[in-house]
């Protein structure tokens, strides 16, 4: 009886930390963002939640869907300890797909877990592995969805219970289960899967940094060898790859840190391209400061934004202490956590060439941490 009192304050003690977090700010208000979406012009602010390396598709049922990797659902962590990096043996990432969709990027309507590890292929070919490692420790990390001739494809990456990705297909234009696994063990371990649909209507798998190779229409076998394709001078970066066509160029995007150091500066998205989508690209251009792992995407207006997300080792800068400034000591951002979305100037050359930046001055330019000089 006599420790009861001691062990309480020892309790709250303890406690005072997670208390004591910042906590994100709100979300921008629905008429700002109304605004900001008509104006194009600065970042928006759109969605609050755990989230990295969210992913939107405009569907052909006019929906904007949204899925990212997070974590499980009512997760407590979400409030408690907002700026979760969600890296390593305690991580906040979960292992079910979240989505969202939303008729305007403002209001979003959770479709719950459509999709989770059980419903991929390794659940089925290494059972044991999921029998002998505890839930708490799978992880699904960045998954995509596409849409192909009336039904989804989804994509994404996974170092538990088996190191591995999945390629996974609904039965029909629903967005739910059962999901079908056409490629089997042949999709491998590929970092960071995306896919791209080319004019010819050719499936390319897009992963690592960066290899793309050509599937069979029916999805169950590779259609050729994998190609390597990469920046004329430099490497892309060192994840998040996609691979968009615009006008009559092929536009390779990827990730890096600005410092090229693992977790340190800013997480900035890249761009080259090429008149082939096998290549040869151009030199790795900037595409914007704190854009890693975003997607370029059109609204239904034609207009291009980038998402956008915390990724960081510490709380977000504000942009008046971010502007300029020097962030090679840490992991650094101005992203609050959630969705962020942020306008982009896509300008088609008069030679055919794409150019392709940030709007928001705040994310337009590169810092001076930056190693390559653009």
């Amino acid at each position: 009886m006599t420790y009861r009192p001691l062990a309480l304050a020892l309790a709250l003690l303890l406690a005072v930390p997670a208390l004591s977090q910042p906590k994100p700010r709100p979300v921008d208000a629905p008429a700002a963002i109304r605004a900001g979406l008509e104006s194009h012009d600065k970042a928006l602010y759109v969605k609050a939640g755990w989230i990295r390396d969210p992913y939107i598709l405009l569907a052909p049922d006019g929906f904007y869907y949204l899925t990212g990797t997070t974590p499980l659902p009512n997760d407590p962590r979400e409030q408690s300890d907002p700026y979760n990096v969600g890296l390593r043996d305690e991580s906040i990432v979960g292992w079910k797909m979240q989505a969202w969709r939303s008729r305007d990027l403002i209001d979003w309507d959770s479709l719950g877990t459509p999709f989770s590890l059980l419903d991929g292929v390794w659940n089925q070919l290494r059972p044991e592995a999921f029998a002998q490692t505890p839930p708490k420790d799978w992880r699904l990390w960045a998954p995509e969805l596409h849409f192909f001739d009336g039904r989804w494809a989804l994509v994404h990456t996974s170092p538990r219970p088996v190191r591995g990705a999945n390629l996974s297909l609904t039965q029909g234009a629903k967005l739910e289960g059962p999901w079908e696994n056409p490629l089997g063990e042949k999709i491998g371990v590929r970092h960071d899967p995306s896919l791209f649909r080319d004019d010819d209507g050719t499936i390319w798998l897009v992963y690592g940094n960066t290899q793309i190779v050509p599937l069979k229409a029916d999805f169950s076998d590779l259609a050729g060898d994998p190609v390597v394709v990469e920046p004329a001078n430099r490497k892309i970066g060192h994840e998040g790859c996609l691979l968009r066509k615009i006008g009559g160029k092929y536009v390779l995007f990827g990730t890096a840190w600005s410092t090229d150091k693992g977790r340190k500066g800013s997480y900035n998205l890249y761009y080259c391209t090429a008149d082939k989508v096998t290549g040869p690209y151009g030199e790795r251009r900037f595409a914007g400061r704190f854009l890693g792992h975003g997607t370029p995407f059109q609204d239904k207006q034609g207009r291009w934004w980038s998402t956008a997300f915390f990724n960081a080792n510490v709380p977000p800068l504000s942009r008046e202490a971010a502007r300029g400034a020097d962030l090679s000591a840490d992991a650094q951002t101005i992203n609050e956590q959630g969705l962020t979305l942020v306008p982009l100037d896509v300008q088609i050359l008069p030679d055919g060439d794409v150019r392709i930046h940030a709007k928001d001055p705040d994310y337009a330019s590169p810092g001076p941490d930056e190693v390559q000089q653009f």
